[in-house]
C-alpha cells in the first residue's frame, strides 16, 4: 500500500485531489514562501523505468511550455523510489467535474462552451508550434478556474515531441492514452500515422462530450471501443439546444481520415469565434460554411494513395468474396519500387473496419536461404494480432489452431515461435533426417 501520510523535504501537505490507478495528486504550499503548489506522486512504491521515463517526460515537456494555457511545473524532486512533480495550483478543477455541476447548466452555458473550446484552439497552436503531440485531450486533463474562467492544459506524460510517429499494434490493455478519446490512427490498426492533428479527434470527442454530457462511443468492451473510434460514426449531435453548425464542427473533428480533420487550430478558432459573435449579437447561430479558412502552413504529404483505385478495388473484392467463405489467392506483380507495398496496405484500413485480420509477409532478397520467409512473417504478425484479444477469444483460437495442427503443433511452433504464447508448449516433434525433415512442410 503506498504511504497516506507524504512527507517532501521543503513542502507541506494539505489535502489529496485525486486518487487513479497509476497517480495520486495532493494539494499543499512551499513553506519557505507559502507558494501553492499541486504534487503530482506515482502510485506504485516501486515504478517500472517506463513509469519513471513518463514522469520525467511530462516535466521535461511542460518546463519548456511557457504559457497561462499550459500548468507550469515548478520543479521533479526524488521521492522514495521515485519522483514527486511539483506544479502550479490555480485553484483549477477538472472540465468533467466543472460541466457535471448543476450550476453549470444555465442560459449562458453555450457561450461559455464556445470560450473555453477558443482558450483550447489557442492551446493546441502553442502545441503545434512547438511541434508537441499531446495525445490524451480529455476533460479530465483540461483544468478550469470556477471563478476566473481561466482553462489550463495538463498531464504531458505521454505527449511526443515528434512531429510524427507511428503507433505499434498494442492490446487494448496497454495503449497509450485514453480508450474512450483515442484518435483511430492511434490505435495501431490504421496502418496511419499519428501526428498534431490525433489532438484534433480527442478534442472532438471531448466537445462532444461536453455538449452532450456522454461520450460518443460507449462500451465496456475495449475491442468494440477501438472499433467504434475505427469504423462506427458518431452520428450528429441532436439537440434544440445545440446549433447545426456546432454539430458540423465538432464531427469535422471526429473523422476518421485525418485530411477530412480541420487542418489547424486557427481555421477552427475562427469558425468558433464567428460562433460567439453570432450567439451574442442575435441569440441564434445560423449555419455557415465551416473550415472555409481552414489550412496547414507545413507541407504534409497525404497518407493516401492516389491512382490505385481500380487495383484496391480489385483487392477488396476478394476480400468481400472471402469474409463470406470463399478461398482465392491473389498475385500482385510489377517492377521494383512500382508501389506493391502501397497498394496491398490501402487495404489494410477497410479489412480492420470489418474486424478482419490484415497481416502481410515480404520476400527480402538477403533471406532467400530462408524457407517460407514471407509467410513467418506474415504469421508472425499475426501472433501478435491474436494476442491483442480477449481471453475468450484467443481461446476459440487456441482451439481452432490445435484441430487444424494435430501432432505438428511443435513443427510449426519452431517456425512461429509466438504461436506457443497461444497454444502452449506442445510435444516435441519427431525428428526426420535428410529431405524428409526438409519436405516436412509439404
Amino acid at each position: 500500500m503506498f504511504p497516506t501520510t507524504v512527507s517532501i523535504s521543503g513542502y507541506k501537505v494539505s489535502e489529496q485531489l485525486y486518487n487513479g490507478s497509476r497517480t495520486l495528486v495532493y494539494r499543499g504550499y512551499r513553506e519557505t514562501d507559502l507558494l501553492p503548489v499541486v504534487i503530482k506522486l506515482l502510485k506504485n512504491p516501486y515504478p517500472s523505468f517506463s513509469e519513471l521515463l513518463s514522469f520525467r517526460n511530462q516535466y521535461t515537456i511542460a518546463k519548456n511550455l511557457n504559457s497561462p494555457l499550459i500548468i507550469q511545473t515548478y520543479s521533479l524532486e526524488p521521492y522514495q523510489n521515485g519522483y514527486a512533480l511539483l506544479m502550479e495550483d490555480f485553484g483549477g478543477i477538472s472540465l468533467k467535474d466543472y460541466f457535471t455541476s448543476d450550476q453549470t447548466r444555465h442560459t449562458d452555458f453555450l457561450q461559455e462552451f464556445l470560450r473555453i473550446a477558443i482558450a483550447l484552439c489557442n492551446t493546441l497552436d502553442i502545441l503545434y508550434h512547438s511541434r508537441i503531440i499531446h495525445k490524451d485531450i480529455k476533460p479530465a486533463n483540461i483544468l478550469i478556474n470556477p471563478e476566473t474562467k481561466q482553462v489550463k492544459l495538463i498531464d504531458f506524460s505521454i505527449a511526443s515531441l515528434l512531429p510524427r510517429e507511428t503507433q505499434t499494434l498494442m492490446s487494448p490493455n496497454v495503449l497509450e492514452g485514453t480508450l474512450s478519446y483515442l484518435s483511430p490512427e492511434q490505435t495501431g490498426r490504421m496502418n496511419r500515422g499519428i501526428d498534431y492533428r490525433t489532438d484534433f479527434y480527442a478534442l472532438g470527442v471531448t466537445f462532444y462530450e461536453l455538449l452532450t454530457g456522454r461520450l460518443p462511443f460507449r462500451s465496456n468492451d475495449p475491442m468494440e471501443l477501438l472499433h467504434c473510434h475505427i469504423a462506427k460514426d458518431p452520428g450528429k449531435i441532436k439537440s434544440e439546444e445545440i446549433p447545426q453548425v456546432i454539430s458540423d464542427i465538432v464531427i469535422k473533428l471526429m473523422s476518421k481520415n485525418v485530411e477530412d480533420r480541420y487542418q489547424s487550430a486557427l481555421g477552427l478558432k475562427f469558425d468558433l469565434e464567428k460562433c460567439l459573435h453570432k450567439l451574442k449579437e442575435t441569440g441564434t447561430i445560423d449555419s455557415f460554411e465551416i473550415a472555409k479558412i481552414d489550412m496547414c502552413d507545413r507541407f504534409i504529404i497525404p497518407d493516401k494513395l492516389y491512382g490505385r483505385e481500380a487495383e484496391i478495388a480489385t483487392l477488396l473484392e476478394a476480400f468481400e468474396r472471402v469474409s463470406k467463405g470463399a478461398t482465392e489467392m491473389i498475385l500482385v506483380a510489377g517492377s521494383s519500387g512500382i508501389g506493391k507495398t502501397a497498394v496491398v496496405n490501402e487495404v489494410h484500413k477497410p479489412i480492420v473496419r470489418q474486424r478482419g485480420y490484415f497481416i502481410k509477409g515480404k520476400y527480402d532478397q538477403f533471406q532467400r536461404n530462408v524457407p517460407f520467409s514471407a509467410f513467418v512473417q506474415a504469421f508472425r504478425n499475426l501472433m501478435s494480432q491474436l494476442l491483442t484479444e480477449s481471453t475468450s477469444q484467443i481461446q476459440q483460437w487456441k482451439n481452432k489452431i490445435l484441430e487444424a495442427l494435430g501432432e505438428n503443433g511443435q513443427v510449426v511452433i519452431e517456425a512461429i515461435p509466438e504461436l506457443e504464447r497461444i497454444i502452449g508448449k506442445q510435444t516435441p516433434a519427431i525428428e526426420l533426417s535428410g529431405s524428409a525433415s526438409q519436405n516436412r512442410f509439404n
